[in-house]
């Protein structure tokens, strides 16, 4: 797989100028506003038995964007005695929640874990668990040209206020510490997460992997599969529309809104990533406004770290939380894989 992007010295270099709203700010503290209406209701989190002995899991209901429900799980560590530091993740494109034994890792390692269903995407029923009931849709399939003719409408503007609603839900909760919250995700989850982190103030940390919605018109214009080609073709079918959308895209752009985060992150990046090119990526940490740390991958695509990246997640975790040595054992502080590369 050869390298498709910039290399990995001119990704270090790289300080785009990217085009930012004036009322950004403004446009996003008036949407969430909006979602803390007085009618936005309750969570709720229903004990579910899923077969696990070491994992509790809650089938989670939260009120997101106009009050409609948002589906997820909560595991927690099977008796786990005080508030926990919880890693609340977001999901890769098309995914959903899925079944509720799949993603324990994070319980395992003693954290609470929240997974966010995203709306629309998924598999459990039509359009998922959490349906995405705007009456819009792009010219070209998927999510990212789905009202894109107005920032208002955008898909990702209901996406990203979910994601806020679930963060202020579990640090409501009485098992989660609220001063111990920290999002992850990869690639779109990981754009979320960064747009999260430029939203909720007081975060602990964040963990963006190979992170989509970054610096979305070079990826449009570079990428070599989708879901960035999205942009590609519908401008391709609708070739006046080219400042309408990227103006759009500019209010969902986790590059713009990364800027505005403050908690420690970890990075990670692939630089023969074909579907979020390392550029795009690189845009985001470089105008991260936190501490950040960064992970490498030189010879590996979208799959990125994988298990490897996870092992540096829990150290990194580990020593972020200060969580009690039940919580991670034998993963080392400082991981020295060979295309690893750390930034201070």
């Amino acid at each position: 797989m050869p390298l498709t992007d910039l290399t990995l010295a001119e990704c270090h270099a790289l300080r785009p100028d990217l085009d930012e709203p004036a009322d950004l700010d403004a446009f996003w503290d008036r949407t969430l506003r909006e979602a803390r209406g007085d009618d936005a209701g309750a969570p709720g989190f229903a004990l579910v038995d899923t077969g696990l002995t070491q994992v509790t899991t809650y089938d989670a209901t939260v009120p997101g964007f106009a009050g409609e429900p948002v589906r997820g799980w909560l595991h927690l560590p099977a008796g786990a005695s005080g508030p926990l530091g919880c890693v609340v993740e977001f999901l890769g494109y098309g995914r959903g929640r899925g079944l509720p034994h799949e993603q324990v890792l994070w319980a395992n390692a003693g954290y609470a874990h929240f997974v966010m269903d995203t709306r629309g995407q998924g598999w459990s029923t039509a359009g998922g668990d959490t349906p995405d009931t705007a009456a819009l849709a792009g010219t070209v399939p998927g999510f990212l040209t789905r009202g894109v003719e107005s920032p208002h409408d955008h898909y990702y503007r209901r996406v990203f206020t979910d994601a806020v609603a679930c963060v202020e839900a579990v640090r409501a909760h009485p098992a989660v510490d609220p001063a111990k919250v920290v999002v992850t995700g990869i690639s779109q989850g990981g754009g979320i997460a960064l747009a999260v982190a430029g939203l909720v103030p007081g975060l602990a940390g964040v963990m963006p992997d190979v992170p989509f919605l970054c610096d979305i018109r070079r990826g449009a214009s570079i990428a070599a599969q989708p879901p960035y080609t999205e942009v590609a073709e519908y401008l391709r079918l609708h070739r006046d529309r080219t400042a309408t959308v990227f103006g759009t895209l500019s209010y969902v752009d986790a590059a713009l809104l990364a800027a505005r985060a403050t908690a420690p992150a970890l990075f990670s990046i692939a630089m023969m990533d074909e579907i979020c090119p390392p550029s795009t990526c690189f845009a985001a940490y470089h105008r991260y406004g936190g501490p950040k740390d960064l992970r490498v991958y030189e010879f590996n695509g979208h799959e990125g770290g994988g298990g490897h990246h996870q092992r540096a997640q829990l150290a990194w975790l580990r020593r972020l939380l200060a969580t009690p040595d039940a919580a991670v054992r034998d993963v080392p502080t400082a991981l020295t894989a060979p295309h690893d590369t750390r930034l201070a």
